[in-house]
């Protein structure tokens, strides 16, 4: 069963081949045998995963059930979840009980879903590698002695091992792309605004953006019909209708033009992604589409912009842990100076605080014009670019990640050159534009990934191209041999 996608899995449901409760045990089954040379999950929900598995089964007999009903996924551990652990992959959470779901999870427990537990993740969603979390470094299923990316990487491991058939991930510089392209799976973002940030913690409020990870774009296009939609609580979710998102997915690609933008070609790129980038941009000209160059001019600014605002908001954000009202709390403050500062300083790992003092810099009144301001301006440069470009093409295509998965510890000791990992992704965030990775082949037997970028609200468009290449090759349908 743990082969099957979404779509099959949930047809298996409907035909009666299996219960959700068989269902939800297989991949239970599978987490214990497995996850212990991993570590893809903080917290594996088995009591709740069961009891949502049986009602799922009784809405069905009522025939009640939706395309989802019983379907077992995982959750990013960023997503509070009533009554379970929400710990962002930190100390500083590592007891928190989420007295109230996300809405994500809300709206995935409508559709009948079962949780499966929280996956891992770098801390407050800050790394590109996994290895920030305070619950341990997450293993790429491919070669354990690799990350699996970041920070979505344990529900990007979980996926490629088929320890779970989907999960949740959230992308704020490329934070689930890029996890999908070392671990070989399919990584969703959609444009900002399209689900609700309600009750995902946040990191930088105006580039974190929900998504998910599956083996193909089908399945992203399920799990977004049930995500996507206004939440009246969320003053950044946007008023768009929200349409069924696998009716396109069977057009057929002929008049597509795709564009490549030459300045996403340029950094760093290892030869052997390159050429398989270049295979897939062959077949996608057998399947009818036309290839255009295009030009992103100020991309080359999207990193030090990145690393600017994204700081700034996370020393916003993140100052509300403050060892006073939840979350860690230092033993036997002497004084309220001293219960912030050792509660901070022992409840927050290393890369969180370096981005929080960052960001904190640049914020302050000496510097907010000369940094903050400028890198908001330059952020707006980036955006035109991409609305110019699209006035020519329907999408664009670019590497996901520059390499493949590197080792564990590699680049620990260099916070820039990790920063870097996400060079093809961060502009997409920084627009606000929706972007699909899936997987194009294998360097030395590590996946590679493609990376899709739509136009605002286009994501039917944008997940019919990916289906469309997922029809005409396998290399989404590969398992480490492992985990088969």
């Amino acid at each position: 069963m743990h082969k099957k996608t979404l779509a099959e899995l949930s047809q298996g449901l409907k035909n009666g081949s299996y219960s959700s409760v068989e269902l939800t045990q297989h991949f239970l089954d599978r987490i214990q045998r497995n996850d212990t040379q991993l570590n893809s999950f903080i917290t594996v929900t088995q009591s709740q995963a069961m009891a949502q598995a049986n009602l799922a089964d009784n809405q069905r007999q009522m025939g009640n059930a939706t395309a989802l009903t019983g379907i077992p996924l995982g959750h990013k551990d960023i997503f509070c979840t009533k009554d379970i652990k929400t710990t962002c992959g930190s100390k500083m959470l590592e007891n928190f009980i989420a007295p109230y779901d996300a809405c994500i999870i809300e709206k995935l427990n409508t559709a009948g879903t079962v949780s499966l537990g929280k996956t891992n993740m770098d801390e407050f969603a800050m790394g590109s590698s996994n290895e920030n979390s305070f619950f341990g470094p997450c293993k790429n299923p491919w070669d354990t002695s690799r990350v699996p990316g970041g920070s979505s990487g344990g529900s990007a491991s979980a996926v490629a091992a088929r320890l779970v058939p989907a999960a949740t991930g959230t992308d704020t510089g490329g934070s689930v792309r890029q996890p999908a392209s070392f671990c070989g799976v399919t990584g969703f973002k959609p444009t900002y605004g399209r689900i609700s940030r309600w009750g995902m913690i946040a990191f930088a409020s105006s580039l974190d953006q929900a998504g998910s990870l599956t083996q193909t774009a089908e399945d992203a296009a399920l799990l977004l019909n049930e995500m996507a939609g206004l939440d009246n609580r969320d003053s950044t979710s946007m008023d768009q209708p929200v349409e069924d998102y696998t009716a396109q997915l069977n057009n057929d690609l002929s008049g597509l033009t795709i564009g490549l933008p030459k300045e996403l070609f340029a950094h760093k790129l290892e030869a052997s992604v390159e050429t398989l980038i270049d295979s897939a941009i062959k077949q996608y000209e057998k399947l009818g589409a036309t290839i255009k160059e295009v030009s992103l001019p100020n991309s080359d600014l999207s990193v030090p912009a990145y690393y600017i605002i994204a700081p700034a908001e996370c020393s916003s954000n993140l100052s509300r842990f403050d060892g006073v009202r939840y979350g860690y709390r230092c033993d036997d403050p002497v004084d309220l100076n001293d219960l912030y500062v050792r509660s901070r300083s022992e409840g927050l790992g290393e890369e969180v605080q370096r981005r929080i003092l960052v960001g904190t810099y640049a914020l302050s009144a000496g510097y907010y014009e000369a940094y903050y301001r400028k890198a908001q301006r330059v952020r707006r440069l980036i955006k035109n670019d991409f609305t110019e470009a699209f006035k020519e093409v329907d999408l664009m295509l670019s590497p996901t990640a520059p390499s493949t998965a590197f080792k564990v510890g590699e680049k620990t000791k260099d916070p820039i050159e990790m920063y870097l990992s996400d060079i093809y992704t961060i502009a997409i965030s920084l627009a606000g534009l929706p972007a699909i990775s899936i997987p194009v082949g294998f360097s030395q037997n590590l996946p590679v990934g493609l990376q899709l970028i739509g136009n605002y609200f286009c994501e039917s468009r944008l997940l019919n191209a990916a289906h469309q290449y997922q029809k005409n090759t396998d290399w989404h349908q590969q398992i480490p041999e492992q985990y088969v």
